[in-house]
This record gives structure tokens, sequence and C-alpha cells, in this order.
């Protein structure tokens, strides 16, 4: 960009006449003046009482929808029917009785927590062995 010596020295007087400008400026307004080019600007956004208004109308109107939805939610799914649970409850009976004619005592029994006994293989390496 080729510049030439007169248009240098208009600008630098363009230059001083913007500076004395916003001095005057300044001294009317008591303020300093805005400087040049783009500014940015600190501090929080404002947000209008009707804008605030507006976000805590839908917010409420969504909890709203969420609670209504909750109280058809509530309803208890699945479960066990009382005669399901007696036809369990007979069947580990039979079971238990099974085990006591093959002389093999229950599990918690046989053992005091740890260790290998009846339905439990003793640990012999890494990894789900045969038959597990």
């Amino acid at each position: 960009m080729d510049i030439s010596l007169k248009a240098l020295q208009e600008a630098i007087s363009i230059r001083r006449q913007i500076d004395t400008l916003e001095k005057r400026l300044s001294s009317i307004i008591g303020v300093g003046a805005a400087p040049a080019g783009p500014v940015a600007h600190g501090g929080r956004r404002r947000m209008s009482a009707a804008t605030r208004a507006k976000l805590a109308a839908a917010a409420r109107a969504r909890w709203a929808r969420q609670k209504a939805g909750m109280k058809t939610a509530a309803k208890k799914k699945g479960g066990i029917s009382a005669a399901g649970r007696k036809r369990l409850s007979q069947l580990m009976k039979a079971r238990w009785a099974e085990s006591q004619d093959y002389g093999i005592r229950p599990f918690r029994a046989a053992s005091q927590g740890h260790g290998s006994g009846p339905g439990r293989a003793a640990p012999q390496g890494h990894g789900p062995g045969p038959g597990r």
C-alpha cells in the first residue's frame, strides 16, 4: 500500500481534529468520551422484568406438567400374586425336603461364610470354569 505524503498529512490533521472534538465532548458531558473502535462490555446482561416474568411462567408451566405426570406414574407395576407366592413357597419347601433326603445340608449351615462347601466349587483359577 503506497501512501503519499499529502494523504498522510491529511490523515494526521483529521486525527487531531477528532481528538479535539472528543475533548470538547467530554467537557460538555462531564464523562470521558467513548473510545474509538469496538468496546467489550463487562458486567452482567440485564433482563427486562417482562422477560423474567415470561421465563418464570414457562418454568411454572413445565413443573405443573411434570407434577401432573407424576400422579399417573406412581402406580405400582408387577409384583407377585398371593397364589404365585404360595406356589413358590411350596416349591422351596419341596426342594429343601429333597435335599434333606440326600443328606445335603442347606448352604448357609454348611459353611460359616467362606470356603468351599456343598454347591460351591473350590477356586481353581481365573475366570469361569467348566460347568459354571
